[in-house]
């Protein structure tokens, strides 16, 4: 039964999830740092909302983790880089929140158009200012979004039926989908010169990083309003509060920051800004989507291999995922073979080709192509899974490559694998027979049909009358039982191959013993 840890606070509709489908949940929220590393480490998935860090230190001693899921869209407290090179999955929930968030930021926009924190916090005080507290109406001004994803798509709906004006700066939208959404797509510096309201919907990356820098700060329409409801770390701070106090902008209402918990600011202290403790998420009905969300994702993973919003590895729909499992299984034993033949060689790859022929040109391809490479990888580095071996390949140089043919050539369904190293290239087929099950079909061009077995030994040799009675004999006074015994040959006289499978691992003396025999070219043990 996987185990699954949720150490924040989920709605126990979660932990019900779990349970009902087979996977023991355990609910502890509140767990400092060094007692979560102390127990994690029996524990195949992680729940966590935003309070958990997931450093590295803690996926180190995670060493039986398979999949970390954050109820939530923001994975700023996991460091996916390391769990990637752990071969772990972390996965969100993108659309939980969304209404809920582009709501909040609706809200904030209203609050700061009309200063209603400060209006309520003079009313309950017993004052009745009604001409300090003048607003300004949302009506027929300018909303300047900077990114127009899922929720800046849903604030500019909002926005519209407020009969405002929406343009919007996001690299990734199309023209067709900008006037889809009825907004008007433009470049950074002219949103910031049009806006009356410029409200931020993008993630934090390299490339977000401070993009309301002081200088893109003051290039703002004067007079104009922020609301920052995506990420802390997007606006420099400093400068907003320059910008502010100089009488630049007229207000800005911030849900998050750039260190948070934020407990002190300068920007604290000035009437016009407006300031929640991150609640764009926080409402009953977000948090328990989120929560139900993420735990039917890591069930789904965890007990069929179906992968739902990662942000290290492909997709796979519960409804492929068993249809996919043999050929990633077909994928995997032809990637190990090829591996295992290149590790033995101690050749360098400079690329791996994929080609689909068949049945398998229809599937989803990059789970297949992520545990080819997983299997060729394994052998060479050792800790290598379909998680990180595209990003392994990627850091070594190695090119990655695809191709498809849909129409059946001798057989349904093929899968053709290609390792070019610097001194030779190799290919490996399989194909699946009866029950799904993988079998070999070539190896290096030459027709070979064979079952893969746990324990195999690989041979090449020059076809020439004899080789099979001295190797039989050899394996044979060794006291070595041949399970399966599988040939192959270019052409009459030229080069063969024997693949058999055995009970056990060969023995090095037994090996060495097959190397030296007349006609042998290789003999290279392999384990699947």
């Amino acid at each position: 039964m996987p185990r699954v840890l949720i150490s924040d606070k989920l709605s126990p509709a979660a932990v019900e999830i779990f349970r009902r489908r087979g996977i023991e949940a355990d609910f502890r929220p509140g767990l400092s740092p060094a007692e979560l590393r102390a127990i994690i480490a029996p524990y195949d998935g992680l729940a966590v909302r935003s309070a958990t860090k997931v450093t590295r230190e803690l996926l180190e001693a995670a060493r039986n983790l398979k999949v970390v899921g954050r109820a939530g869209i923001g994975v700023d407290n996991v460091d996916v880089t390391s769990a990637t090179a752990r071969g772990v999955v972390v996965m969100n929930t993108p659309y939980g929140n969304a209404i809920t968030t582009a709501e909040h930021a609706i809200a904030m926009m209203f609050a700061l158009a009309r200063q209603i924190p400060e209006a309520s916090a003079s009313t309950k005080a017993g004052k009745w200012e009604k001409n300090r507290f003048m607003g300004v109406e949302l009506f027929g001004k300018t909303l300047g979004l900077i990114g127009c994803g899922n929720i800046g798509s849903i604030v500019a709906d909002r926005a519209i039926g407020l009969k405002m004006k929406v343009i919007a700066y996001d690299p990734f939208l199309s023209e067709k989908r900008a006037r889809e959404l009825g907004v008007e797509k433009v470049e950074l510096d002219e949103l910031l010169a049009r806006a009356d309201f410029v409200s931020l919907h993008a993630p934090l990356t390299e490339q977000t990083r401070n993009i309301l820098s002081r200088e893109a700060l003051f290039r703002m329409k004067k007079g104009a309003r922020l609301i920052n409801c995506a990420r802390g770390g997007l606006v420099d701070e400093a400068a907003l509060h320059d910008a502010l106090r100089e009488g630049h902008l007229a207000g800005a209402a911030l849900d998050v920051f750039e260190t948070e918990p934020a407990t002190e600011s300068p920007l604290f202290a000035l009437e016009n800004v407006v300031c929640t403790p991150h609640l764009g998420a926080s409402t009953m009905e977000a948090q328990e989507k989120v929560a139900l969300q993420i735990a039917d994702q890591m069930a789904d993973f965890l007990l069929s291999g179906a992968v739902s919003n990662a942000i290290n590895m492909p997709s796979v729909t519960a409804e492929e995922a068993p249809r996919l499992k043999p050929y990633m299984e077909l994928a995997r034993l032809l990637g190990s073979l090829a591996g295992q033949l290149t590790a033995a060689q101690q050749a360098v790859i400079r690329s791996i080709r994929v080609e689909y022929e068949g049945h398998a040109a229809e599937l989803n391809h990059r789970p297949l192509t992520a545990a080819a490479l997983a299997g060729v990888l394994a052998p060479l580095l050792g800790a290598v899974n379909m998680v990180n071996a595209p990003v392994v390949a990627r850091e070594r140089g190695i090119e990655v490559a695809e191709t498809t043919l849909e129409r059946s050539g001798e057989y349904q369904t093929l899968l053709r694998l290609t390792v070019v190293t610097d001194r030779f290239e190799r290919s490996v087929a399989g194909t699946l027979v009866v029950g799904d099950r993988p079998r070999l079909v070539a190896i290096k061009g030459i027709a070979v049909e064979a079952d893969f077995a746990p324990h195999m030994l690989y041979v090449t040799n020059q076809d020439k009358p004899g080789f099979i009675g001295r190797f039989g004999m050899t394996l044979a006074e060794a006291g070595i039982n041949i399970a399966t015994l599988h040939l192959g040959r270019s052409e009459p006289g030229g080069d063969a191959i024997c693949l058999v499978g055995l009970d056990g691992p060969v023995p090095e003396e037994v090996l060495a013993a097959v190397r030296r025999l007349p006609l042998v070219v290789q003999a290279t043990p392999l384990a699947f």
